[in-house]
């Protein structure tokens, strides 16, 4: 019975001693019977005060309205347990929210009250209200954005499908949950790219904020690219993916016009220096020609040689003109060859420095295991002085003047406007000086043709234009770094070439060929001048020559004549173009010589996949400089001096 005595007195005192709960018991009519520290602490009144009262006066009034209390004891002693939450009061009338347990009492059968445990919950009731806000909150602004929004389970299904996303793609809320974002919004036979582009993009080692550009099909099939900004957040233990989505449709239209627009104002710019330049070259050429035909009309040629001269001059720096606007727009018929770069830029060392002058140190800083590059070796030696002419002008008072070569992997070229730069080897070209630099806004026109700083007479302004084409159509890359007072780097990118360094032997010393009676060559060109000039060069080197306006005219030629020894062919023919020709002769012919002629032809801008006896020459060219590639080509070994009379 002691025992039995003590444990009751110890159960009295756990009880009255826990202050984190209101416990307190209750008769059967609902009267207050004893009262626990925690009972005080949370609702205010000391024991003597509330006991023998009625536990409805905890009730808000709009509760003891509703009858609440006497359902909760109902409750509790029908189902034998009554939960709840709700507004309670304390002493000094201060509300708080509860949580309520009340089970019933029973001695040997009999009710004899009510257990109540109250619990003061006011803390996690704000938290859960200020969680329910922050998500109505976020709800609110993410259905409301301008871009779409979905969120993912680990699964990759829809659990959130904003307003902007239903506007986008077609899809309501209701048809999106729980389908998979890859499948619904995938190209059709991409689903897996799309899954891989939609991994966070932390994990897979972007930088955090980082967005990517895709692709993905509307409910109708029609494809919208996008910019996806992807992350991942933890939701009561789950993982899930938050996936932006922004429309690109109305940005490309708008950089498509936009480029459109600095197309034109860069066509206006180009055809205006173009006439001008070309203007002063024809009155050159015509006024020359004109005063050759006034003297020779009056018997006098003591001074024809000067005004002939003084035409070539103008129609050779209008080629050279053509040559470099060609190079800009990378339609230059280019010789492309494995380069050793370094020998090349030393056979060039004594011409630059008579081309800086005695004011400007003129250094090397040369790679010695500098890999070999496929490029027009004529090309790059065009660009390199072009570079030089820059550097010097740039240092009207002297300076020092830097030309460096090395190898680079595509991962250490940092450029801004270089996308293609993802992967292979390449060598570079850097020409630094320390000269006055470029503003950024002359950086930004720099390769612009016709583009210059230079005073009136100075400069035509195509020098960088035309580097900069050579080295995209060589596959490569050009870029400058400058800044005003700071000087400026250009660096010449282009590829590495792995192909051992074929060098073309024993061409100097060609041995003189022979054609036996039957054997001739044709040429083809549809411009009767051009073909009567190449047709006299060859009658001056000894050759027979046959030849037809167009490929058709060719071929019917060709049938009843015998053995073809070489072919010269414009490429832009009538019809069957000269490539075409060339090749349905060699297949008659395997082994056939070849010189193809071009002004411009978009489908020979490159000789990279000529075969061997196969070459291209760029209209305009010089007779001596036609004899001299036919002697080489013909292995003629015969005296110029025939060409040289008649030139």
């Amino acid at each position: 019975m002691e025992r039995l005595h003590r444990s009751e007195r110890y159960f009295q005192l756990l009880v009255s001693n826990v202050t984190d709960y209101a416990i307190f018991m209750l008769d059967p009519e609902g009267q207050i019977t004893n009262w626990n520290t925690g009972a005080e602490r949370i609702k205010g009144y000391r024991a003597d005060e509330i006991v023998g009262q009625h536990f409805s006066r905890f009730y808000t009034e709009e509760d003891r309205r509703l009858g609440k209390p006497a359902i909760a004891l109902a409750t509790a002693l029908r189902e034998g347990h009554y939960v709840a939450e709700g507004w309670r009061v304390r002493k000094d009338g201060g509300r708080f929210w509860a949580s309520v347990v009340i089970d019933p009492v029973f001695d040997d059968g009999a009710l004899v009250g009510f257990a109540k445990i109250t619990r003061d919950v006011s803390e996690r009731r704000q938290a859960e209200a200020a969680l329910i806000e922050s998500d109505e909150l976020a709800r609110g602004i993410i259905d409301s954005a301008l871009d779409g929004f979905a969120q993912l389970d680990e699964a990759g299904r829809i659990v959130r499908w904003n307003p902007q996303a239903e506007a986008m793609f077609g899809w309501s809320r209701a048809e999106a949950r729980g389908q998979v974002l890859a499948v619904l919004l995938g190209p059709p036979g991409e689903p897996e790219r799309l899954a891989v582009e939609l991994k966070p993009g932390v994990a897979r080692g972007a930088k955090r904020g980082a967005t990517r550009q895709s692709e993905m099909i509307n409910r109708v099939g029609a494809r919208i690219p996008v910019e996806l900004s992807v992350s991942t957040l933890t939701v009561r233990g789950k993982s899930r993916t938050n996936v932006f989505i922004r429309d690109l449709s109305e940005k490309i239209q708008i950089e498509a016009q936009l480029r459109q627009a600095q197309k034109m104002e860069a066509v206006g710019q180009l055809t205006g220096g173009l006439a001008h330049d070309f203007n002063n070259l024809l009155q050159g050429i015509i006024g020359s020609l004109d005063l050759i035909q006034m003297q020779a009309g009056a018997g006098d040629i003591a001074n024809v040689e000067r005004f002939v001269q003084g035409a070539l001059n103008s129609a050779n720096r209008a080629a050279a003109m053509t040559h470099r606007l060609l190079a800009f727009s990378r339609r230059q018929p280019l010789d492309p060859r494995p380069v050793a770069t370094n020998p090349l830029i030393l056979s060039m060392a004594e011409l630059l420095r008579r081309t800086v002058g005695e004011s400007v140190t003129l250094t090397f800083e040369l790679a010695p295991d500098l890999w070999l590059t496929l490029c027009d070796p004529n090309q790059l030696e065009s660009a390199l002085l072009n570079l030089t002419i820059n550097a010097r002008d740039a240092m009207p008072d002297g300076g020092n003047l830097l030309i460096r070569s090395s190898n680079m992997d595509a991962g250490a070229i940092k450029s801004d406007n270089w996308s293609e730069a993802g992967g292979g080897q390449y060598i570079c070209i850097e020409v630094a000086d320390e000269g006055v630099g470029m503003s950024p806004e002359v950086l930004e026109h720099a390769f612009e043709p016709f583009f210059t700083t230079k005073p009136a007479g100075r400069g035509t302004g195509l020098g960088l234009s035309m580097i900069y084409g050579f080295a995209r159509q060589s596959n490569g890359y050009c870029d400058i770094r400058s800044e005003p007072g700071q000087g400026t780097s250009i660096r010449l990118y282009l590829p590495r070439h792995v192909a051992a360094l074929q060098e073309k032997a024993g061409q100097a010393d060609a041995v003189l060929h022979a054609l036996s009676s039957d054997e001739f060559v044709l040429v083809v060109d549809d411009e009767k001048v051009v073909r009567h000039v190449v047709v006299e060069v060859l009658n001056q080197l000894g050759y027979a020559v046959l030849e037809a306006e167009n490929a058709d005219a060719a071929l019917a030629a060709i049938e009843s004549r015998g053995n073809l020894h070489m072919l010269i062919s414009d490429i832009g023919l009538p019809g069957m173009n000269g490539r075409l020709l060339a090749e349905i002769l060699r297949e008659r012919q395997p082994g056939l010589k070849v010189l193809l002629m071009t002004g411009y032809a978009a489908d020979a801008s490159s000789a990279t996949g000529f075969p061997a006896g196969m070459e291209l020459i760029a209209k305009p060219f010089t007779v001596n400089a036609l004899a001299d590639r036919l002697r080489r080509m013909l292995g003629d070994g015969s005296d110029q001096d025939a060409i040289d009379g008649k030139a």
